[in-house]
């Protein structure tokens, strides 16, 4: 049969949101060299399904394109040592680690930024309803969420439109899901104004033998459209919304967005666990980005190389949907499964049972083409590689940004130092980035199945995985756009390194990465500059700690007209601990408790929050990083913890030691008495740095006075910087001895005020 080129549908075009006499290609975010490209690999004109299934699946969002030869580091600068415990990495729908006693761990963290600003709620809602859905796929239970939000200013009118929808969209999924929201992470700043950055996480368990890998192998085998209906919601947000930058005008994609019905999720993840346990599936893919156009490509080219499929088969809520966009609709809460003819009825019985609704849309063939048809006529014919695989893969220019040895260079050191350090204290902890966050996190749901150890605001969380033995995991999350702006390199490996201690500080030990990293326009050639840079940085900080990146998310066009963010990328770190009985939580309980600094304090206060807080600046360097001397610390607080001879630990990060303090103190309402002249002579700084330096490499523990011998000994013995610097009290005040004295309700009422003020009372469970 002869494949003509219909022109795409004008409902195609209103979809993505493109002026009038726009060519077909360029108003699907395709290029013009990619539409040529597209001519030459079909050897004649695309069809408009054709068309529709390219555009998608070669989006900056579906392809990598920009990315892709950067990422490869993340293979290339990966040991046998590293592989060791890995048993799905990069290229899945989410890596999987083995944790030990049969048990396997799954997580994954993606954006979806842009949809969050035009509708904040169902933006932020799909984001977690998707991110789920790749740990189903891989034969997972869910157990757990969590959340990287980035804010513009706190006093912008619109930041609190955009605040209120994300949070309620993350905790109405997440909540009706029945999934705890573990922990994660927010900060306002003006760079992310009209592009908030919503980054979600999600983790799931399974025994060994459940794991499931997605591809279409089989001849004969049926593929099974299982879930909700397809209607026009999400056409094209991976290719227009997603893989494009806001012009200044604003919000003119709103079509673009999908909408979520995390109670048809739900379902959905019941269903798809019967439906393995039984063994009656080969694999499942989830339609997420670009929707059947992505499992339909995606699931021939991990298979056999050839599928079938009949359009007219796929179950829509609105009849008047072309076929474009049926295949480029990225409506959510479905699924795709292969699925042998002899189990197809006992498919059928149990997606009943739960009653979801279903359709066979074709088969797989021995063709090695993806051939798509719609009422008798074949709309695609196409090799599935081309469309998932084999697409552009793009060099793009780099350039040393103009602006960066003047922003290095204009260090902090001209700063003034106040005597002060009371007020800049209370000023540092009442900010809107080291405030209080229970007003986020009072509205999601962070013990539902019973299993959560560690939660907000703790350092990490952590779920146990087996009730017998203990056995769990834990998760942290960490980005500072501030610092990737002086310096990318060395941000990302600060970000690394955050996570990679706060997983540390719950006793847990790391053992894999994934990330999301949200970047401008790759068509900036300093924006690829900060790219490649942030990537090298990760995969070296990766290879030093010995731990492996198992998948993520790139996300870039994080930029409106012509102003990218600063770079974000988010890491996120999964560490195990053998039980959870000995995690360490990040505040003291008992009074009594001696409290030991460790690691060394340098005068490093660029890009701090003290710089930007207390005098607006951002320039100089960042904070050196030492992997090493996280690699060591992380195995002195897991042998701290296996030997139970501490109480509590926090790391220090944003505000220094004295918001570790404070927070330490807040914890649960203990006191501390705490001296610094000793701190201040030995590491030759003086009484600013020492509350406020973001040196890295550093943990505020509380050991028991019974086996602080024991702890010192401990340290000695691995060769860590270590130094008694106070001790818990029932005083209800923090006293930094011969400097000042906060009590705890002040701390309180400064640290929980800032977020309310904001946006209102906080709710609570």
């Amino acid at each position: 049969m002869t494949i003509t080129a219909p022109a795409v549908p004008d409902t195609v075009a209103n979809a993505a949101a493109t002026p009038e006499k726009v060519q077909p290609y360029a108003a699907l975010g395709l290029k013009p060299d990619e539409y040529e490209r597209i001519k030459t690999i079909l050897g004649r004109r695309p069809t408009s399904g054709e068309l529709a299934m390219y555009s998608v699946m070669w989006s900056e969002h579906c392809s990598y394109k920009s990315s892709k030869t950067y990422l490869r580091q993340f293979g290339s600068k990966t040991t046998e040592k590293m592989r060791k415990n890995l048993m799905v990495g990069m290229g899945e729908n989410a890596g999987v680690v083995d944790v030990g006693e049969g048990w396997a761990v799954t997580f994954k963290i993606e954006s979806h930024n842009h949809p969050s600003f035009i509708e904040p709620f169902q933006g932020a809602a799909t984001g977690v309803g998707g991110i789920v859905r790749d740990i189903i796929s891989m034969g997972a239970r869910p157990v757990a969420v969590m959340d990287a939000l980035r804010f513009g200013d706190i006093d912008d009118p619109d930041t609190a439109r955009v605040v209120h929808g994300v949070v309620s969209g993350i905790s109405f999924y997440g909540n009706c899901l029945g999934l705890p929201n573990i922990g994660g992470e927010t900060y306002f700043d003006s760079v992310y104004q009209a592009n908030p950055l919503v980054n979600a996480l999600a983790v799931g368990v399974l025994r060994h033998e459940d794991l499931h890998l997605a591809n279409a192998r089989g001849v004969g085998n049926k593929v099974v459209l299982f879930g909700a209906r397809t209607g026009g919601d999400g056409i094209g947000g991976a290719s227009i919304l997603a893989s494009d930058s806001f012009s200044a005008g604003g919000p003119t994609k709103r079509p673009a967005v999908q909408v979520g019905d995390p109670f048809a999720e739900k379902v959905l993840i019941e269903c798809c666990l019967e439906l393995f346990q039984l063994g009656l599936v080969e694999g499942i893919q989830d339609l997420g980005a670009a929707g059947i156009s992505c499992a339909t490509s995606e699931l021939a080219s991990n298979g056999d190389g050839g599928m079938f499929i009949d359009l007219e088969k796929v179950l829509l809520r609105d009849p008047t949907l072309t076929a474009e966009e049926i295949l480029m609709s990225e409506s959510q809460e479905r699924m795709m499964a292969i699925v042998t003819p002899e189990k197809l009825e006992g498919f059928l019985a149990v997606v009943k049972k739960w009653d979801v609704e279903t359709s066979v849309l074709g088969e797989v063939t021995d063709t090695g083409r993806l051939v798509i048809n719609w009422r008798g006529e074949e709309i695609v014919n196409v090799e599935p590689r081309t469309v998932a695989v084999d697409g552009p893969v793009y060099d793009r220019p780099v350039a040393y940004p103009t602006w960066i040895d003047a922003l290095q260079a204009d260090t902090s050191a001209r700063l003034p130092r106040s005597e002060d350090l009371r007020g800049e204290m209370l000023t540092l902890l009442g900010s809107p980035n080291l405030s209080d966050k229970s007003w986020i996190t009072n509205q999601y749901d962070k013990y539902v199945l019973g299993n959560t150890a560690l939660s907000f605001p703790d350092d990490g969380g952590m779920v146990r995985v087996d009730e017998e033995s203990g056995l769990g995991f834990a998760v942290a999350t960490d980005a500072n756009g501030r610092y990737c702006q002086l310096d990318p390199y060395r941000g990302a490996q600060l970000a690394l390194a955050e996570a990679f201690r706060n997983v540390a500080a719950t006793g847990a030990t790391p053992v894999a990465v994934s990330d999301c990293l949200n970047f401008g326009s790759p068509e900036n050639p300093e924006v690829m500059w900060q790219f490649s840079k942030a990537v090298e940085g990760l995969a070296d900080g990766c290879l030093a700690l010995e731990i492996p990146v198992t998948g993520g998310n790139v996300s870039f066009y994080n930029q409106t007209g012509d102003v990218p963010i600063h770079p974000t990328p988010v890491v996120a770190v999964l560490g195990v601990i053998d039980d959870v009985a000995k995690r360490f939580p990040s505040g003291w309980l008992d009074e009594g408790n001696n409290i030991y600094l460790l690691g060394t304090t340098k005068d490093e206060l660029d890009g701090s929050a003290w710089a930007g807080t207390i005098h607006d600046h951002l320039g100089g360097v960042p904070p050196t990083v030492d992997l090493d001397a996280e690699l060591r610390l992380a195995g002195l607080l897991a042998a701290a913890g296996e030997q139970s001879l501490a109480a509590s630990a926090h790391d220090l990060a944003d505000g220094g030691l004295a918001q570790a303090l404070a927070e330490a103190v807040l914890r649960f309402g203990v006191g501390a008495r705490v001296w610094i002249t000793e701190l201040m002579q030995r590491d030759g700084v003086d009484a600013t740095a020492a509350l406020f330096s973001e040196s890295t490499g550093r943990m505020l523990v509380s050991v028991p006075r019974e086996d602080d011998v024991r702890f010192q000994g401990l340290c000695e013995g691995r060769g860590y910087e270590f130094l008694r610097i106070g001790v818990t009290e029932n005083s209800g005040v923090l006293e930094v001895q011969d400097r000042f004295t906060i009590p705890v309700e002040e701390l309180s009422r400064v640290h929980r005020g800032t977020m309310a003020a904001h946006f209102g009372d906080v709710i609570g469970h």
